[in-house]
């Protein structure tokens, strides 16, 4: 089941973003008297096709990875002579530019839509106060200290946990200096940090620019509440119910949740006195944890229950509400800032200021998209933002048979005033053809390598 879900969410998100993507090329297109033979979503074998008044046929294909335009060329094959005004190639260069470009924008255009909707809901964080600092990291040389919340990097606003996050990760694999503003609880007096960035990279297996950077963020404790209860499991026929508070194992006070999940984990099998209170009255019980397999080949004890979720202290939720006008521009900011984070991580990894392992494929896409989706609508909104603009971005790179390519093909062009010779764009598009190729196999290999 789980498995289906994630299919269709990915399946989901990447055919918003393919069909979004070729709209766009296919709505400008025939707005500026282009011709549209086909519109396809997905390659291979259709099932399903319709044409519409115009001649224009509307293809579902089988293979949802991409889709296509086909416009009427002379370049690609005959065209009637009643369409030699409206075959691509015989428009004027800033037409061919505009139909191009379409498809990234409109990309642009959806990631901000997302956003707006997302800002529209409002949107709730954490504010990131420091809990432990990590001796000889980034941040220890910066001197924060426990308690501290940081309110800006760099002079950029960071007052949730993502915010934090992406302020810190433009910074990743970069040398000289970082600003930290912070501040104390209860004080609005702020002070500012300065630490040399040297050796602040992000690991690729696990990606954490916060915690990269030396910072554990507090976390509210996790007290022995028992959040649920499974049902038939050694817990529940205990007695255990929601809402009760372990207290005692095996005449072991319990401290925290983890303390307890050790020690069950730990004894598979064997009879445990487990005490705890309910409504002010206290309880007893034996319990047998049941064996089941543990993460790396052990077994391990199994009770049936789970935490309740710990609660935050009300001054360090944070709750962002927007009016719509508001929203439209928050939704532009956080575009620009995604936009600018992708093209940062992409010119960094070229030039090895960043690991070509962060590099992902459609693994990592499908994880994401899933793990998103349980979150709830906002987070699968802005998962699905992220993506087009990073689909928008890697489609507006100088690489032939990218739209950038195109794009730089066409640049040239009208500076010369005639195209690039034939010659010269096919060895370019084969070159283009074996680097995006070559991408892909990358990104392929580091998801299978963090399976």
């Amino acid at each position: 089941m789980e498995l289906l879900k994630t299919a269709f969410f990915t399946l989901l998100a990447l055919g918003v973003l393919i069909t979004v993507h070729e709209f766009g090329h296919f709505w400008v297109a025939r707005r500026l008297g282009v011709k549209v033979l086909r519109f396809s979503i997905g390659f291979g074998a259709p099932l399903w096709r319709w044409c519409d008044r115009q001649g224009t046929e509307f293809v579902v294909a089988a293979l949802p990875l991409g889709g296509y335009v086909k416009m009427a060329d002379e370049r690609e094959g005959p065209v009637a002579p009643a369409d030699l005004d409206r075959a691509f190639n015989r428009k004027p260069v800033a037409v061919r530019m505009a139909v191009v470009a379409a498809g990234p924008a409109a990309n642009f255009l959806l990631a901000f839509i997302a956003y707006w909707a997302v800002f529209l809901g409002g949107v709730q964080g954490v504010a990131p106060v420091v809990g432990e600092v990590v001796p000889g990291s980034p941040a220890e040389r910066a001197g924060l200290a426990p308690g501290q919340e940081i309110v800006a990097v760099d002079g950029e606003l960071t007052p949730t946990w993502k915010a934090l996050g992406e302020a810190l990760l433009l910074r990743a694999g970069e040398e000289g200096e970082i600003l930290l503003e912070v501040r104390y609880p209860e004080s609005s007096l702020t002070y500012t940090l300065e630490a040399p960035l040297a050796g602040y990279r992000v690991d690729p297996e696990r990606p954490d620019p916060i915690r990269d950077f030396g910072i554990v963020l507090y976390t509210p404790p996790v007290l022995p509440v028992v959040g649920d209860v499974l049902p038939g499991g050694p817990a529940e026929r205990a007695g255990l119910k929601p809402g009760d508070r372990i207290l005692a194992v095996d005449g072991e006070p319990v401290a925290d949740w983890q303390a307890f999940v050790d020690y069950v984990r730990a004894r598979p099998g064997e009879p445990l006195k487990v005490v705890w209170e309910r409504q002010g009255v206290r309880h007893e019980a034996v319990l047998t944890p049941r064996p089941v397999p543990g993460p790396d080949g052990t077994t391990v004890g199994q009770v049936g229950i789970a935490v309740a979720p710990p609660s935050w202290p009300p001054h360090l939720v944070r709750e962002l509400h927007y009016s719509p006008l508001e929203g439209l521009g928050e939704a532009g900011a956080q575009t620009a800032r995604t936009t600018r984070l992708v093209l940062d991580s992409l010119v960094k990894m070229a030039t090895g200021a960043l690991s070509a392992a962060h590099l992902s494929g459609p693994i990592t896409i499908a994880k994401v998209a899933g793990t998103s989706a349980e979150y709830g609508a906002a987070a699968f909104l802005g998962f699905l933002a992220l993506l087009s603009v990073s689909l928008a971005v890697l489609n507006l790179l100088p690489i032939p048979v990218l739209d950038g390519g195109h794009l730089l093909f066409y640049a040239v062009e009208a500076a010369r005033g005639r195209p690039v010779s034939e010659r010269v764009q096919s060895a370019a598009y084969r070159v283009g053809l074996a680097l995006v190729v070559g991408l892909m196999v990358l990104a392929l290999y580091n998801d299978l390598s963090r399976l």
